[in-house]
C-alpha cells in the first residue's frame, strides 16, 4: 500500500480548514448559544471576528515569522489606504503609538523645531493617562485645560489663552471618537508654529467635513486594544504624511537604530558600509548604528494577521457602532431631565467608541447609585476614564501647569459614565439596558418619564 505523501502546502491548507471547523465549533456555536439564552448580562465592548481572523492568525504561526513580516506589510498597506496617509507605522500599543508619536518630534532631524525639555503641550486634564505620559516622560511639561460639557473635548479659547513662549505642541484624544474641534485647532497650531499630536485610539472611522480623522494633525496614533473599533489583542498604528517624522517614528521604535532596512533585509537602505556616521569608523555597519533613545515596539506578524482580516470588517463595524448609538440616544432622551446627554462636534460624523452620560447635579440620585443599580443588573458602565488628571495619585506632584478651575473636568470626574457601542451589542441587549434603567426610576419613585 502506498502512503501518500502531503506536502508542506496541501498540510497548509487542511490546517486552516480545520482551523475555520474549530471557529465555528468553538465560537460560532457559543454565540448562537447566547443569541438564544435570556440576558443577563451586557458588556461595554468586547472582541467581534469569525473564522477569518483565527486562520490568518493561525496561517501566520505557521510561517513561524514571529517580527514584522508579509501580514504586517498587508496590515500597514489596508491602514494607508484607509486613511489615504504615505506612512502607517504598526507598533505593539495604542500607548506606545502615543509614546512614539511624541518623542519623534523630540528628533534632532527636526532641526529648530523639535521639541526640548521644559517645552510646554497644551492636552487635557479629562482624559486617558496614555495621552498625557508621553509628555512627562520625554521631560516636557503638560498644560491642562478644560473640556465642554456634553462634548467631552476641549474648549479652543481656554486652549489659546494657556498658550506661552514656552508652549510647542498641542496632544489631544478625539474622546470616545467624538472630534474635537480639529479645524480650529490646527487654524491656532499654524498661528502659533506648533506640532499638533492626533490621538485616535477611540475614533478610527470619525470623520470632521468628510475628512477621516487622523489625517489633520502632523501625526496620529491609533490603538488595536480588544475594546476598541478593530483589535489585534495588543497593538497600535502611527500615521503621518510627513517623511521626516516617519523615519524618527521607525527609528525610536526600532531600538533607534538609523536603518531602515525590513527586519530579514540586508543592504536595502543602499548604505550598510559606506558611510561614517558619529565617531564610528567610515563604514561601520549601518545596521548597527543609532541615532536615537530609543526602544523595541514593533508589532508581530500574527498580531497583523489579526489586524488585516478585522480592516476588512472596519467599515461594517464602524456603522454598527453608529447604529447603537442612536439607539442610546432615543433610549434615554426621555430622561434628558436626568442626564446631559451627548453632542457630536458640528460638522462631524463620529464611529463613536461609547455612549457618554452625565448625571445631572438636580437628578436626586448619583453616578454611584445609578452604576451600581446597572452593575448588580449585569450591565457594565465605565467612568469617563482618569476623570480629573490632576487629582490621580501618580500626577499629584509631576510637573504642570493647569489653566482655570477646571471645573467641567470635576463634573466629569465626579457624575459621567458610559456605556458601549461595540458590535457585539445586539438590538436585544440595548432594550435589557433601557428596561433596567425604567425600572431604576421605578425604585426611585420617578414613575413617569418628564
Amino acid at each position: 500500500m502506498t502512503r501518500k505523501i502531503e506536502t508542506a502546502d496541501t498540510l497548509r491548507e487542511e490546517i486552516k480548514r480545520l482551523t475555520a471547523a474549530y471557529y465555528h465549533a468553538r465560537f460560532g456555536a457559543a454565540v448562537e448559544k447566547e443569541a438564544e439564552s435570556p440576558i443577563t448580562n451586557v458588556n461595554y465592548a468586547g472582541r467581534v471576528f469569525d473564522e477569518k481572523e483565527l486562520v490568518s492568525l493561525v496561517d501566520s504561526s505557521l510561517d513561524f515569522w514571529l517580527t514584522e513580516g508579509r501580514y504586517t506589510r498587508e496590515f500597514e498597506k489596508k491602514f494607508k489606504a484607509f486613511l489615504g496617509l504615505e506612512y502607517a507605522l504598526p507598533v505593539n500599543s495604542g500607548s506606545s503609538a502615543n509614546l512614539l508619536a511624541l518623542t519623534a518630534l523630540t528628533s534632532g532631524l527636526l532641526g529648530k523645531k523639535r521639541l526640548k525639555k521644559g517645552n510646554e503641550v497644551i492636552t487635557v486634564a479629562a482624559g486617558f493617562p496614555t495621552t498625557v505620559n508621553p509628555i512627562i516622560q520625554n521631560g516636557l511639561v503638560p498644560v491642562f485645560v478644560d473640556v465642554e460639557q456634553g462634548n467631552y473635548n476641549i474648549l479652543v479659547e481656554q486652549a489659546k489663552r494657556a498658550i506661552t513662549t514656552e508652549t510647542r505642541a498641542i496632544m489631544l484624544a478625539h474622546t470616545l471618537g467624538n472630534p474635537f474641534c480639529i479645524e480650529k485647532i490646527m487654524k491656532l497650531a499654524q498661528e502659533y508654529d506648533l506640532w499638533v499630536v492626533e490621538d485616535c485610539c477611540d475614533a478610527l472611522g470619525s470623520t470632521y467635513k468628510g475628512r477621516k480623522l487622523g489625517t489633520f494633525g502632523h501625526v496620529s496614533t491609533f490603538s488595536f486594544y480588544p475594546a476598541h473599533h478593530i483589535t489585534t489583542g495588543e497593538g497600535g498604528m502611527v500615521c503621518t504624511q510627513d517623511p521626516v517624522i516617519a523615519k524618527a517614528v521607525r527609528s525610536f521604535r526600532d531600538w533607534g537604530r538609523d536603518c531602515w532596512c525590513a527586519g530579514g533585509q540586508n543592504g536595502s537602505c543602499g548604505c550598510r558600509y559606506t558611510r561614517q556616521y558619529g565617531e564610528l569608523p567610515l563604514g561601520y555597519d549601518h545596521k548597527y548604528v543609532y541615532s536615537h533613545i530609543g526602544y523595541n515596539l514593533k508589532m508581530t506578524d500574527m498580531q497583523a494577521a489579526i489586524g488585516s482580516a478585522q480592516m476588512d470588517k472596519l467599515p461594517a463595524f464602524i456603522e454598527r457602532r453608529k447604529e447603537n448609538f442612536r439607539a442610546w440616544e432615543k433610549g434615554f432622551k426621555p430622561w434628558e431631565a436626568y442626564f446631559v446627554l451627548p453632542a457630536a462636534e458640528p460638522d462631524s460624523d463620529p464611529a463613536w467608541f461609547a455612549y457618554p452620560v452625565t448625571v445631572k447635579e438636580a437628578a436626586g440620585f448619583s453616578r454611584t447609585e445609578f452604576t451600581d443599580y446597572l452593575n448588580q443588573k449585569g450591565v457594565e458602565t465605565r467612568n469617563l476614564f482618569a476623570g480629573n488628571m490632576v487629582k490621580q495619585p501618580a500626577y499629584l506632584h509631576t510637573e504642570k501647569r493647569i489653566v482655570g478651575n477646571l471645573e467641567n473636568t470635576d463634573v466629569i470626574m465626579e457624575r459621567t459614565f458610559f456605556l458601549g457601542t461595540y458590535p457585539g451589542l445586539t438590538p436585544a441587549k440595548i432594550s435589557y439596558v433601557l428596561d433596567c434603567v425604567k425600572a431604576f426610576f421605578a425604585e426611585k419613585k420617578i414613575v413617569k418619564q418628564p
